[in-house]
């Protein structure tokens, strides 16, 4: 039975759940006109399909600490994983627009309790110098998906059909399931606490109210004044949310007694700013290479594949890069390396050969694979065993909350910058596709700025990084 619970089987299936997740986030992109036909609607309106998915996620992930506490890390994990495969089951079988909206709702419960408690048991089940491995090894598969689900999407929208998409996960989700009765141990805290229901219903309101109104500010209709109000009220309600938690610090969703570490509060505020940054480059590539360079839908797709590539390929290295440099360096070298490929990206023409376009998009991969491991990893270093489900549940919260809101960001900077030239943001030209993503090159800088008052032996027991004065002296 040990060995039926390594945690490297452990590790597997976890990235193996987080590519399933994020897959089904973005995959129904490309065939959401396909999907409209069939539910004889506009192809806008399908559009709810993916708010709602997110919407959900938003709202659910901050209790999954609580539940996996309570219920035990198996039970929830293995229940997350039946309701998604059900759900994307029933998804495939929908016949109407409602009927479709609601699956999908379904399918962010799932979700929401999957991907936290998910890395919940890697994070409880791995030693303090092998958690960069580990982490390294559940967050490329979640990049790598974001960058996939468009191509494959079209790929099985155009040789099969779109129900394919979600009737795919059902021999994935039923051997996931088995697997997770099999290797997970059933662990939980023993500590039972009350709900904080106040924190989670102002906290929940101003997560979805800030993913519904960032989408429909990214959209092409006039009215935005609605969508604002429901963002200032998202807002307002976010800071009563925090008022609500600091009555009751010591049981509130928001874990403030993490956020006073600066490795964990590096995570919440710069590492936001970069989630959000470099998930726009998904969305906006494929559309700059087809309606600038005239490219099809299924060979803008295949240029994502070299930011696949390069987020695979630093796995082999992080370790090695981590224990020579150190998080602090990474963060602000690879951080400004990082923003730099960004903007080499946002110089891109139809006239730039096809080989400079891989190596560029693979450059960037690699590099946003390295922060984005190095971040993530860090936030846990210092976070005792005690403390690690509150600390993951909240950092699941703001890190699917970023990365959630990349497509709606980036839709709003084309808009606006489009506008800004004098034309419609519905015919985008080269020239805006290159400003916004200048916009996000900035925005990326996030991290670099916040790691300015990083320790520079932060995190160094994970990481195995010696300071000189550390190596000469050791006591």
């Amino acid at each position: 039975m040990k060995n039926s619970r390594s945690p490297l089987y452990v590790t597997t299936l976890i990235a193996g759940a987080f590519f399933m997740e994020n897959l089904d986030g973005t995959i129904i992109a490309t065939a959401l006109p396909q999907m409209a036909r069939s539910f004889h609607v506009g192809a806008v309106r399908l559009n709810i399909g993916m708010t709602a998915y997110l919407l959900t996620l938003a709202v659910l992930i901050p209790i999954s600490g609580w539940v996996a506490d309570r219920f035990g890390a198996r039970s929830v994990f293995a229940s997350a994983i039946g309701v998604f495969t059900v759900s994307s089951l029933l998804c495939g079988l929908s016949h109407t627009l409602t009927q479709f909206t609601l699956m999908r709702i379904l399918q962010g419960l799932g979700g929401a309790m999957m991907v936290p408690v998910g890395r919940l048991v890697v994070l409880r089940n791995t030693p303090k110098d092998r958690l960069t491995q580990a982490i390294a090894y559940i967050t490329w598969p979640g990049l790598t998906a974001l960058v996939l689900g468009p191509p494959l999407g079209g790929f099985i929208t155009t040789y099969a059909s779109w129900h394919w998409i979600f009737f795919i996960n059902l021999p994935i989700g039923l051997i996931a399931l088995y697997l997770a009765l099999l290797w997970i141990e059933n662990t939980r805290t023993g500590e039972t606490h009350p709900f904080d229901w106040g924190t989670f219903l102002l906290a929940g309101f101003a997560s979805s109210g800030t993913v519904y109104a960032m989408e429909k500010l990214g959209g092409e209709g006039r009215h935005w004044q609605f969508p604002a109000a429901i963002l200032v009220l998202s807002v307002i309600s976010g800071f009563l949310a925090i008022v609500v938690a600091r009555r009751r610090p010591a049981t509130s969703l928001i874990d403030f007694e993490s956020l006073k570490l600066k490795s964990y509060s590096l995570s919440v505020y710069g590492a936001s700013a970069f989630r959000t940054a470099v998930t726009v480059l998904p969305f906006l590539l494929p559309l700059m290479f087809q309606l600038s360079f005239r490219l099809n839908a299924f060979q803008s797709g295949l240029y994502l594949l070299a930011l696949f590539a390069g987020d695979l390929s630093m796995k082999a290295f992080v370790i090695q890069v981590l224990r020579r440099f150190g998080f602090r360096r990474i963060l602000l070298v690879n951080g400004v390396i990082t923003s730099g490929s960004m903007i080499l990206c946002g110089l891109l023409s139809p006239s730039t050969s096809a080989v400079l376009i891989v190596g560029i998009l693979f450059f960037h991969g690699a590099c946003r694979s390295l922060q984005f491991t190095c971040m993530t990893t860090l936030a846990y270093t210092e976070i005792p065993p005690s403390r690690m489900s509150r600390a993951n549940g909240f950092l699941s919260a703001i890190m699917q909350l970023s990365m959630g809101m990349g497509v709606a960001v980036g839709a709003i900077t084309i808009r606006l910058i489009a506008h800004a030239n004098g034309h419609s943001a519905v015919t985008p030209q080269l020239r805006d596709f290159h400003l916004a993503i200048f916009c996000m090159a900035v925005l990326a800088l996030g991290p670099v700025f916040d790691s300015l008052g990083l320790r520079p032996d932060a995190g160094a027991t994970t990481s195995g990084h010696l300071q000189p004065e550390m190596e000469v002296n050791p006591a």
